[in-house]
């Protein structure tokens, strides 16, 4: 007989259901009568839980069990540990006082490298010079009379490519480029 993949993991599944179903009836027969669960080496466990729920179990008696302990550090809100605390209560003074003035720095001049460069808004921009393509024109020969470089044909293809499409050398009479300052 043949067992398809399916089947194989149907069968696992179910075998793990029945062993989860059996340490779940173990468990409620000792009921309230063992305060933990432990697993060790000669346990009818084999030394692992069975499974997640009974040792999420397990460990709450834990917790349970033990006496309180006070915490000696403090989570950051960046830690693992800071999510699954919760805040603890201002007292009544703290909310009464106003907050102190924020400190007055001098003011940051980004650098072209920085990040904080790139999040800053530009200057306003002037209003961007427009040219009208005529017949017998070209990229360079447009580059060389509007920009006065001939080798910034590049950059006029590039701020213009939507209305240029991709073969540079393929400009109509009518189309209105953005001239680079």
């Amino acid at each position: 007989m043949s067992m398809g993949i399916f089947d194989f993991l149907k069968s696992d599944k179910k075998k793990a259901h029945e062993a989860a179903d059996k340490a779940r009836e173990q468990v409620e027969e000792k009921g309230a009568a063992t305060p933990t669960v432990t697993a060790g080496p000669g346990s009818s466990m084999g030394g692992k839980y069975v499974d997640a729920a009974e040792a999420t179990k397990a460990a709450a008696e834990r917790m349970a069990a033990a006496p309180p302990r006070h915490a000696s550090h403090t989570p950051t809100p960046g830690s693992a540990a800071h999510k699954s605390v919760a805040a603890a209560p201002e007292p009544p003074a703290a909310r009464t006082r106003p907050a102190p003035p924020p400190a007055v720095h001098a003011p940051h001049t980004p650098t072209p490298g920085s990040a904080a460069h790139k999040s800053v808004a530009a200057a306003p921009v002037a209003a961007k010079r427009a040219y009208t393509v005529r017949a017998g024109d070209s990229l360079a020969e447009i580059a060389r009379r509007e920009l006065g470089n001939e080798a910034r044909w590049r950059e006029l293809y590039a701020m213009n490519r939507g209305v240029i499409g991709s073969n540079p050398d393929l400009i109509r009479p009518g189309m209105v480029l953005t001239l680079p300052h």
